[in-house]
């Protein structure tokens, strides 16, 4: 009854809802910006100050007198994470905060298809509105500068343009649900060592060309509604109140009108926060009114050290985030682990699997011909959602790479499991997956890494390329007692693969591939699914072969609390084509069950650039998706430039003997640089090579195309 009174007693203090005509705010037919101005004018100073910062672990207070709810943020990008706290890191303890564990964010760009990263953020956003979450803290889009990261798996690649096109599609598809993404981490969170205060420098073209053009794409094309500030310096600022980064360009330049969050701790003063452009404080390490943007915050606007004008733009911008979202009118209720949600998470694990190396079509496997499968490795029975740190998932179930394969083949073949390695294992556990492996018509080795501190994991960063655990010895072995194995690799960043790579005739990249994940890798093995995964990263042969690490020290992790982007904008593939350095697989790579022929390259000109125009034919057996990549190669340039780089793409699929026209649009963009005298993009007259391929090394259609004026803009 007494919880009734004071419900009752709430409601009747909400303007428009004591029976008078609504408040402007709460009339959803009004337009976004006069309801939030209209709610800013009936806050007071304490009211605007609660929404500037935290309450719990992950939620903003309620304004019960204005009917504002409390505000739920969550991890995370593959999934809703589990309930904290409320004041605590420990589990909630609930049970009912299971969620659909999607595959990985590298693997969600594996699969080079935005329709399908939007189709996963449907998802997440639709189990974000079941779980109460308004915000939802993901994706990254942070690019792959070094292969040691331990982010990396949650990330896009090494590729702006691909990371861009991948994050619109997954904000898009969250957005859909009256959900808030948050795409993050703004900006050179590129390593997990030292992160909460090393300090980036970085020249302004690598920033520009490489480093911000995901998050750009992100806020102006999929109209993100909030972006995180890095835990990291950007030339001796920290991220969260570096008014460079959050102020001049993101909603100067780039016309941002949502909120910027920290990351949690990520803070350091209030009055950094208070100027530098940060507008909600997360996760410090304080009361809660303790925090730079609480009651520091409230006492310095009150004695005039920060207008109030600085206070009401970040109220003002929380505010047309959760108007804007819905979070005031009807949402839809959103739904959690159904079976579409399921089918979702198991079609991006099959189409972000890459098939590395497939010598004489060993795969598929044909099951029907086969008596006995010997599967070997940890990582064949581990399960891998409940990992990774922020990004970790309580699945309603996950299906491992041994459960898939008796899935698929058990009621008719005979299926031994060997675990062969592990942390701390001996030498009798290689023994026994050897004479398994020699007892065995094919042996199927589940291997790589995995999400432990010092892998893929937050927290820390890798110490190498090298697979742990005795992994090359035991591959060297079990190959040498049966030559039929396939490798099948779970990680989420490059591993070294040379001394045993010419000893197995199939490698199969399966990343982290989330609940459905062992059913995928079953399809894939068997020949259910023809892979069609592409690498959205270069894999190196050995470590001092990438860009970050070719400079010393200062180059990764850093000296003194600094590290310096040497390379400048020739990362990734754009480092090794320019330097003319051999990779393990490159860029772009992928194989599939069938062959594709292309042909017909025309270019059309545009208003402002030019049309690719192609034919791909399926000249194979099977059914199969090819991703056509469009490069573009200056032939000469005012400044230093990549070889090439990916500029469009297309993804398609074509039964046998099937032939399709291709087109991919290639605006100014496409031809531009960034001009960090002159402050703009600059895309100069000249001829350009249009290239087209399966790969950034395997290149089948060339033209010539001459952009006739030189253009500048922002």
């Amino acid at each position: 009854m007494r919880w009734l009174l004071l419900a009752s007693a709430c409601v009747s203090m909400v303007p428009g809802l004591r029976g008078e005509a609504p408040a402007k705010y709460r009339d959803a037919q009004q337009p976004l910006e006069a309801r939030v101005e209209d709610l800013l004018a009936r806050l007071t100073l304490e009211e605007k100050i609660k929404l500037c910062h935290a309450d719990s672990k992950f939620t903003t207070a309620a304004i019960p007198r204005l009917g504002i709810p409390r505000r739920w943020l969550s991890d995370g990008p593959h999934g809703v994470r589990e309930d904290v706290g409320p004041d605590t890191w420990a589990v909630a303890g609930r049970t009912d905060d299971f969620a659909t564990a999607m595959p990985c964010g590298i693997a969600l760009a594996a699969t080079w298809n935005p329709e399908l990263a939007r189709r996963e953020g449907v998802v997440i956003g639709q189990e974000a509105r079941k779980r109460g979450k308004d915000i939802m803290l993901g994706p990254g889009v942070n690019i792959m500068r070094t292969p040691l990261c331990g982010r990396n798996f949650e990330y896009f690649g090494e590729d702006p343009f691909l990371a861009g096109r991948i994050a619109v599609g997954y904000i898009q598809g969250v957005q859909s649900q009256g959900v808030a993404s948050c795409v993050k981490h703004f900006a050179v969170n590129d390593q997990e060592t030292d992160r909460n205060q090393i300090n980036v420098e970085v020249d302004e073209r690598a920033l520009r060309e490489i480093h911000l053009p995901a998050f750009r794409a992100a806020v102006q094309e999929a109209k993100v509604w909030s972006v995180m500030g890095a835990y990291n310096k950007l030339r001796g600022v920290y991220c969260c109140e570096n008014d460079y980064l959050l102020n001049r360009i993101l909603k100067g330049e780039w016309g941002f009108q949502g909120l910027v969050v920290s990351d949690w701790a990520g803070v350091h003063s209030t009055r950094g926060a208070a100027l530098g452009g940060l507008d909600l404080e997360m996760g410090t390490e304080k009361d809660y009114d303790d925090f730079f943007l609480a009651r520091p915050f409230r006492e310095g606007v009150q004695s005039g050290q920060y207008p109030m004008t600085v206070l009401d733009d970040k109220v003002r911008r929380n505010l047309r985030v959760m108007i804007g979202t819905g979070v005031l009118d009807h949402r839809p209720e959103g739904a959690l682990n159904t079976k579409a949600h399921q089918e979702t998470a198991r079609h991006v694990a099959e189409e972000a699997m890459v098939l590395l190396k497939n010598d004489q079509d060993f795969l598929p496997l044909d099951a029907r011909k086969l008596g006995s499968v010997a599967v070997v490795g940890e990582n064949a029975t581990r399960l891998q959602a409940y990992g990774g740190d922020s990004s970790r998932v309580k699945a309603f179930y996950e299906i491992s790479p041994l459960a898939g394969i008796l899935n698929r083949i058990g009621t008719n073949v005979n299926v031994t499991y060997s675990e062969g390695y592990r942390k701390g294992g001996d030498a009798m556990l290689a023994e026994r997956a050897v004479a398994a492996a020699k007892a065995a018509d094919v042996v199927i080795y589940v291997g790589g890494i995995n999400h432990d501190i010092g892998y893929d994991s937050e927290g820390g960063d890798k110490k190498g390329l090298e697979m742990p655990y005795g992994q090359v010895e035991l591959i060297q072995k079990l190959a040498k007692a049966n030559p039929k194995m396939v490798v099948v690799l779970v990680g989420g960043s490059p591993m070294e693969m040379d001394a045993w790579l010419g000893q197995v005739p199939a490698v199969l990249l399966s990343w982290y591939s989330g609940m459905e994940g062992g059913n995928a890798i079953a399809n894939v093995l068997f020949g259910d699914v023809n892979p069609s995964g592409k690498l959205p990263a270069t894999f190196p042969k050995k470590l001092s072969d990438s860009p970050a690490h070719s400079f010393g020290p200062k180059g990764f992790p850093g000296v003194n609390g600094t590290v310096t982007y040497e390379e400048g904008i020739l990362v990734g593939y754009r480092w090794f084509d320019t330097k003319n350095i051999e990779p393990l697989f490159p860029f772009g790579h992928g194989l599939s069950y069938t062959k594709f022929e292309y042909s017909g390259l025309k270019l059309v000109p545009t208003q402002d650039g030019v049309t690719a125009q192609f034919e791909i034919k399926n000249t194979g057996q099977r059914a199969g998706a090819e991703v056509a990549q469009v490069y573009v190669r200056p032939e000469q340039s005012s400044l230093p430039r990549p070889v090439k780089e990916l500029k469009g793409f297309a993804k398609l699929m074509l039964k046998p003997g099937e032939k399709k026209n291709v087109s991919v649009s290639l605006g100014k963009d496409a031809f531009a640089y960034y001009d960090d005298k002159k402050s703009s993009w600059v895309a100069e007259q000249g001829t350009y090579q249009i290239q087209v391929g399966a790969s950034s090394r395997d290149l089948r259609l060339t033209e010539n195309f001459k952009l006739n004026e030189t253009s500048a803009f922002k």
